[in-house]
């Protein structure tokens, strides 16, 4: 009675091949998606500024931080009023100031007017804030433009 002992690197030569599994990721698909949804929040971040449309005037002041804690009050051509695009009804808005919290200074409020908005109307919306306590108010200006 004689048996073969062969060695398992012998048997895998001669017809049945059996691979170890893979121990390697391929990353590249997970780059390629990467890179498309990359460029997919690049192209669309700047549309998520707000959602009222505005035709801001122009200014050649330097761009500020955002704040983490602001409130962005916006006024469109016509004069109405929206707080964080929520609009707001004709002679509501000293009782819609009135309903924000405010802790320690209060909050930063971000005013956007449109530029065919009456210079009156803008005066008055900011009384109302300076009224409710809101007294830091930052004005938002379109792009830069070129000196007087």
């Amino acid at each position: 009675m004689a048996m073969s002992l062969g060695s398992s690197s012998s048997r895998r030569r001669r017809g049945g091949s059996r691979r170890a599994p893979m121990a390697e990721i391929n990353v590249t698909p997970f780059v390629d998606v990467m890179l498309v949804l990359l460029i997919i929040f690049m192209v669309t971040a700047p549309l998520l500024n707000s959602g009222v449309p505005l035709d801001l005037p122009d200014s050649r002041a330097n761009a500020m931080d955002n704040e983490a804690q602001s409130i962005t009050i916006s006024l469109d051509a016509q004069g109405n009023a929206f707080i964080d695009d929520t609009p707001v009804p004709a002679g509501g808005f000293a009782a819609a100031l009135a309903g924000i919290e405010q802790m320690g200074d209060g909050p930063d409020v971000v005013l956007r007017a449109d530029r065919a908005l009456d210079y009156g109307r803008v005066m008055a919306i900011m009384g109302e804030l300076n009224r409710a306590g809101l007294n830091r108010i930052s004005l938002v200006t379109g792009r830069s433009s070129d000196a007087p």
